[in-house]
């Protein structure tokens, strides 16, 4: 086997985001830049004597990356690979193999819910070896990488096909595995599947992949062990483009579910999941369950899911509304409050504070893994279903009769210039001390100012988390700038007003219209970014 050793100029664009590295497709099919970041990271994390867990999502350029990281972990001697069976690990899977195979560390070939297809994003992320998000210092070592490298080292051998089997491409051994099977066995110990499945006999769900990973995990959870007939299955065959369509599980990209549920009005509940498998949808027939609801409603009936029995505390992101801390206040759960993305909840599940966790991007989590999971959290409704004998809409009615309604939305204004977005977020975060005391529209904005995290169990340090304005236990607004922008940037307007359980209609009139209105004025959208309306609201 021969090994090149190929020379390039560094690339300066590549520090990793949230949920790592994401570009449009073109821009990691420009010459060397895919093998750049993938050296960056067998340089950061090792590559010899490693085992490395592999697979993505399946979209456009997975499987050229693929290839290309086999080649330069066998130059660069890895000792073994484990990838999913046709390149395939939903995120959450993925996590898993890590934790179960007892792997170095794992590289996620996933955009998570942006667009696929030829004109749509690419991206790559790197897990540790307890199959967590790669943090923040881990992340930064990365970027530092980047952009001092000058050459990457290959093999020159052909790459077997990525079916199942043991392989042997020098002296690395390749293991691919099915992607469903541990993941699937994993279910199975952590929610009643017998229950399950005799609910699910009188009361099928309709479920829609998407066209993205979890596809062949619903054939194999759903249909093979829990006995949904696959009518009910709607988009399972991945595609590289996700059949054309946006793989964002929310109410905006959901119609042909919506659809599925028009036409049958006997099925009481449909669910999704996104690109990589790990955000989630569920709606009932009078409309979705906003995930900030949804993370409240499965932590107050937790006793009713077998994994939850013992919970104790829970994550929430801090633009995540505050349903979830009304529920832990009346059952003595500890909540904790975390900036925007899933590895801020890593150290807290390995420290055993929290066992559930989630965030209002329709992402909910557990410890199984150190990744937010689709089906997982859809698993969770299907037990609380089976056990209460109720309906998403009962349910969810029950949950605000109870703690009251935080009604919420989230505002996105997309494609803003990157520069005039953080001027306008420091020029308006500049004036927030002289506004605590206002009061605007009947409301007092009791505190200002950015969100700045210490994690409790490692004291690691993460100021500038987003804008966070409160009007007492009543309402807040968060302004902040998403981290998972492959063009332009996106500015994030979370609104939150909560609506009292004695209350009939909320007092104040629009609720988070109403605060979105507010804060588009303090901010002074219009004149900085010339913009008056969001593209998408949630």
């Amino acid at each position: 086997m021969d090994i090149e050793t190929i020379s390039f100029t560094a690339f300066d664009d590549q520090r990793p985001g949230t949920s790592g590295l994401r570009k449009p497709v073109a821009h990691f099919a420009r010459t060397h830049y895919t093998e750049s970041f993938l050296q960056a990271i067998l340089t950061t994390l090792g590559a010899a004597g490693k085992t490395i867990v592999v697979g993505g999502d399946g979209r456009y350029h997975n499987d050229r990356a693929i290839t290309l990281l086999i080649r330069m972990a066998a130059a660069q001697g890895v000792k073994r690979l484990i990838v999913g069976e046709n390149g395939l690990f939903s995120t959450p899977a993925a996590s898993h193999i890590i934790r179960c195979y007892h792997a170095d560390y794992g590289i996620i070939l996933s955009a998570s819910h942006n667009p696929g297809g030829p004109r749509g994003d690419f991206g790559i992320k790197c897990n540790l070896d307890a199959g967590e998000p790669a943090p923040e210092s881990t992340t930064e070592a990365l970027f530092a990488t980047s952009k001092i490298l000058r050459e990457y080292r290959i093999a020159d051998c052909e790459v077997p096909p990525l079916t199942p089997g043991s392989y042997r491409i020098g002296a690395m051994t390749m293991d691919v595995i099915d992607s469903t099977r541990d993941y699937t066995e994993l279910m199975a110990r952590l929610f009643d599947f017998a229950a399950i499945r005799a609910w699910l006999a009188k009361h099928p769900i309709f479920f829609d992949a998407m066209h993205a990973v979890t596809g062949p995990y619903a054939k194999v959870v759903f249909n093979e062990r829990l006995g949904l007939p696959q009518r009910y299955l709607l988009n399972c065959l991945p595609r590289a483009d996700f059949g054309g369509g946006h793989p964002d599980p929310q109410p905006s990209y959901a119609q042909d579910l919506e659809n599925a549920l028009k036409a049958h009005p006997q099925v009481v509940m449909g669910c999704a999941s996104d690109g990589d498998g790990d955000r989630n949808l569920i709606m009932g027939r009078a409309g979705f369950v906003n995930p900030c609801d949804s993370l409240a409603i499965i932590a107050d009936h937790h006793a009713r899911i077998p994994c939850l029995q013992s919970l104790r505390g829970i994550g929430r992101s801090m633009p995540t509304s505050r349903a979830v801390d009304t529920v832990a206040a009346a059952k003595g759960l500890i909540c904790y409050e975390t900036p925007t993305g899933w590895k801020f909840f890593a150290n807290l599940l390995d420290a055993g504070r929290i066992q559930l966790c989630g965030e209002e991007s329709f992402g909910t989590g557990g410890g199984h893994v150190r990744e937010k999971d689709g089906i997982w959290a859809i698993l969770c409704w299907l037990n609380l279903l089976a056990a209460s004998g109720k309906t998403p809409d009962e349910i969810q009615k029950d949950h605000w009769n109870t703690y009251g309604r935080h009604h919420f939305n989230r505002f996105d204004f997309s494609g803003l210039e990157k520069t005039c977005a953080q001027r306008m977020l420091e020029d308006f975060e500049a004036t927030l001390d002289k506004r605590i005391g206002q009061t605007i529209e009947g409301l007092t904005i009791t505190a200002a100012g950015q969100f700045r995290y210490r994690d409790p169990t490692s004291g690691e340090k993460s100021p500038g988390q987003g804008i966070q304005i409160c009007f007492g236990r009543q309402a807040r607004i968060i302004c902040r700038l998403s981290g998972t922008d492959a063009h332009g940037t996106t500015l994030r307007l979370y609104c939150e007003y909560w609506q009292q359980p004695d209350a009939a209609e909320p007092a104040l009139a629009g609720t988070t219209y109403t605060l979105a209105g507010l804060a588009q004025g303090m901010m002074d959208l219009n004149r900085a970014c010339a913009r008056t309306q969001p593209d998408n609201i949630v």
